[in-house]
Protein backbone atom coordinates (compact mmCIF):
# COMPACT_ATOMS: atom_id res chain seq x y z
CA UNK A 1 0.00 0.00 0.00
CA UNK A 2 2.87 2.23 0.80
CA UNK A 3 5.12 1.69 -2.03
CA UNK A 4 1.50 2.74 -4.68
CA UNK A 5 1.10 5.77 -2.69
CA UNK A 6 5.04 6.67 -3.17
CA UNK A 7 5.00 5.50 -6.52
CA UNK A 8 2.02 7.51 -7.02
CA UNK A 9 3.43 10.56 -5.93
CA UNK A 10 6.76 9.84 -7.76
CA UNK A 11 5.21 9.70 -10.68
CA UNK A 12 3.04 12.90 -10.29
CA UNK A 13 6.40 15.11 -9.28
CA UNK A 14 8.15 13.30 -12.54
CA UNK A 15 6.39 15.52 -14.32
CA UNK A 16 7.22 19.01 -12.62
CA UNK A 17 10.75 18.18 -12.48
CA UNK A 18 12.24 20.78 -14.37
CA UNK A 19 15.45 19.87 -16.99
CA UNK A 20 17.76 21.56 -15.08
CA UNK A 21 17.03 19.47 -12.09
CA UNK A 22 16.74 16.10 -13.93
CA UNK A 23 20.34 14.46 -13.14
CA UNK A 24 19.78 15.17 -9.59
CA UNK A 25 16.19 13.51 -9.90
CA UNK A 26 17.14 10.62 -11.17
CA UNK A 27 20.71 9.80 -9.47
CA UNK A 28 20.87 6.76 -7.20
CA UNK A 29 21.21 8.76 -4.40
CA UNK A 30 18.08 11.23 -5.71
CA UNK A 31 14.79 12.02 -3.95
CA UNK A 32 13.51 8.64 -5.18
CA UNK A 33 15.26 7.00 -3.27
CA UNK A 34 15.42 6.15 0.58
CA UNK A 35 19.28 7.04 -0.09
CA UNK A 36 18.15 10.75 -0.30
CA UNK A 37 15.32 11.34 2.45
CA UNK A 38 17.23 9.53 5.14
CA UNK A 39 19.89 11.93 5.83
CA UNK A 40 17.02 14.44 5.29
CA UNK A 41 15.18 13.70 8.05
CA UNK A 42 17.84 13.09 9.83
CA UNK A 43 18.72 16.90 9.84
CA UNK A 44 16.63 16.93 13.27
CA UNK A 45 19.15 15.67 15.05
CA UNK A 46 21.36 18.20 14.00
CA UNK A 47 18.77 20.89 14.65
CA UNK A 48 18.34 18.89 18.07
CA UNK A 49 22.01 19.54 19.10
CA UNK A 50 22.21 22.61 18.13
CA UNK A 51 19.15 23.48 20.19
CA UNK A 52 20.70 21.84 23.47
CA UNK A 53 23.53 24.33 22.96
CA UNK A 54 21.24 26.68 24.97
CA UNK A 55 21.10 23.69 28.07
CA UNK A 56 23.14 24.07 30.54
CA UNK A 57 26.26 22.17 30.68
CA UNK A 58 25.06 20.14 33.84
CA UNK A 59 22.35 19.15 32.30
CA UNK A 60 24.08 17.34 29.22
CA UNK A 61 23.94 13.69 28.97
CA UNK A 62 27.31 12.49 27.97
CA UNK A 63 26.31 8.99 26.82
CA UNK A 64 24.37 10.52 24.52
CA UNK A 65 26.41 12.63 23.28
CA UNK A 66 28.98 10.52 23.19
CA UNK A 67 27.57 7.66 21.00
CA UNK A 68 25.73 10.35 18.97
CA UNK A 69 29.08 11.66 18.34
CA UNK A 70 30.56 7.82 17.44
CA UNK A 71 27.42 7.59 15.41
CA UNK A 72 27.78 10.48 13.20
CA UNK A 73 31.72 9.31 12.96
CA UNK A 74 31.21 6.19 11.42
CA UNK A 75 28.59 6.89 9.28
CA UNK A 76 30.72 10.15 8.10
CA UNK A 77 32.97 7.25 6.55
CA UNK A 78 30.26 4.74 5.75
CA UNK A 79 28.73 7.35 3.16
CA UNK A 80 32.05 7.84 1.22
CA UNK A 81 32.80 3.61 0.81
CA UNK A 82 29.63 2.93 -0.02
CA UNK A 83 28.16 2.74 -3.96
CA UNK A 84 26.82 5.61 -4.64
CA UNK A 85 28.59 7.99 -2.67
CA UNK A 86 26.04 9.60 -0.56
CA UNK A 87 27.36 12.92 0.24
CA UNK A 88 24.07 13.72 1.92
CA UNK A 89 24.32 11.56 4.46
CA UNK A 90 27.98 12.42 4.64
CA UNK A 91 27.17 15.89 5.49
CA UNK A 92 24.64 15.17 8.08
CA UNK A 93 26.59 12.79 10.00
CA UNK A 94 29.60 15.24 9.90
CA UNK A 95 27.31 17.89 11.92
CA UNK A 96 25.99 15.54 13.78
CA UNK A 97 29.39 14.75 15.12
CA UNK A 98 30.76 18.05 15.09
CA UNK A 99 27.05 19.56 17.01
CA UNK A 100 27.84 16.38 19.57
CA UNK A 101 31.50 16.70 20.07
CA UNK A 102 30.78 20.41 21.01
CA UNK A 103 28.50 19.11 23.99
CA UNK A 104 30.85 16.71 25.06
CA UNK A 105 33.82 19.61 25.12
CA UNK A 106 30.73 21.88 26.71
CA UNK A 107 30.28 18.69 29.26
CA UNK A 108 34.01 17.91 29.91
CA UNK A 109 34.40 21.88 30.55
CA UNK A 110 31.74 21.88 33.00
CA UNK A 111 33.51 18.97 34.34
CA UNK A 112 36.91 20.57 34.76
CA UNK A 113 35.72 23.82 36.05
CA UNK A 114 33.45 21.95 38.56
CA UNK A 115 36.60 20.08 39.97
CA UNK A 116 38.37 23.12 40.45
CA UNK A 117 35.93 24.87 42.76
CA UNK A 118 35.67 21.26 44.33
CA UNK A 119 39.31 21.52 45.43
CA UNK A 120 39.15 25.30 46.05
CA UNK A 121 36.75 25.03 48.44
CA UNK A 122 38.24 22.09 50.20
CA UNK A 123 41.51 24.26 50.56
CA UNK A 124 39.08 27.02 52.27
Amino acid sequence: MASKVYNLLVGTADKFVPNGLRPLWNHAAGPKTVFFWAPVFKWGLVIAGLSDLRRPADQLSVSQSASLAATGIIWSRYSLVIIPKNYGLFSVNLFVALTQCAQLYRAWDFSRQNSKAMEAEKSN
